[in-house]
């Protein structure tokens, strides 16, 4: 029979336990992890800020640009109602058909000319409003971007 071998002789050491040590380390990590949480929720906290002033800033621009909108569409509105109210003038004045014909047609032709020139008008707020209203938040995007760079 063979004999086992004998490992009695061997010695394994364990190095000694620190309790001291462990309860440093574990209150370091536990430091920087509530400073890692405090500055995510300050950068969180600072980007809702911006976000809700943004937001705020956008609705203010937009409310403006609504009322300007509102303006020019009540102003042709009270053009057209004017002209219409001319025209029957002139029509009720008119002493032939010929007359009334005649009357009919400058008053379609200038209608026109004042549909065509309205909607310029309208297309040329509508487009501020448009840009006027993209631009805080635009300018929003680009600072996340470039804050996005830098970090």
């Amino acid at each position: 029979m063979s004999k086992a071998p004998d490992k009695t002789s061997e010695t394994v050491e364990f190095p000694a336990f620190d309790p001291s040590k462990t309860t440093d380390q574990l209150r370091s990590f536990a430091e920087k992890g509530i400073e890692q949480t405090r500055e995510g929720y300050e950068k969180m906290k600072s980007g809702a800020e911006e976000a809700q002033k943004t937001m705020e800033t956008t609705f203010e621009v937009a409310k403006s640009a609504g009322n300007d909108i509102s303006l020019k569409l009540i102003a042709a509105m009270r053009a057209n109602a004017e002209a219409g109210f001319s025209h029957l003038e002139a029509l009720l004045g008119a002493k032939s058909i010929s007359q009334v014909l005649e009357l009919q047609t400058a008053f379609a032709r200038k209608g026109v000319e004042m549909a065509v020139e309205q909607a310029k008008d309208i297309q040329t707020v509508s487009t501020k409003a448009a840009e006027d209203v993209a631009k805080p938040v635009r300018t929003a995007f680009e600072k996340s971007m470039k804050d996005l760079k830098a970090a």
